[in-house]
């Protein structure tokens, strides 16, 4: 028997620092907990993926980002959903950080992207990041 799977969009931040790091979060919540991300997360109805990206940054860690350009979309399937990851070069525009959501978060430089347990499709873009 034929089942559409659920479809979630999501945009993600690959946020840099003038040092070339990357800010990675750790999911707090969810059946993903303790998982490493990039924050973002679901495009609402209406939003374009930057604008999505913009509210769930501003949301999740109270921070304005400048969302610079797409770098990759990565499609990957959960077990219970597609997903499609719409993946941007952003930085941070003002402000610290502050977790809402997360349980944590770090600066990795390009020798320490393996150093967290990253979640699978947010590892596609890892790699490819790698290879840059």
């Amino acid at each position: 028997m034929f089942f559409k799977m659920k479809q979630i969009q999501v945009s993600a931040a690959i946020i840099h620092d003038n040092a070339g790091r990357i800010f990675a979060t750790q999911r707090g919540y969810g059946e993903m907990q303790g998982g490493w991300e990039f924050p973002g997360g679901k495009i609402e109805a209406g939003e374009t993926p930057e604008e999505a990206l913009k509210r769930e940054i501003s949301e999740e860690l109270d921070a304005t980002i400048s969302v610079e350009n797409l770098i990759d979309t990565v499609e990957w399937d959960y077990p219970t959903f597609h997903l499609t990851m719409y993946c941007y070069w952003c930085s941070f525009e003002n402000g610290n950080p502050t977790l809402k959501e997360h349980k944590a978060a770090k600066w990795l430089s390009a020798n320490e992207l393996d150093s967290v347990n990253w979640l699978p499709a947010d590892k596609v873009l890892v790699d490819l990041l790698k290879g840059k």
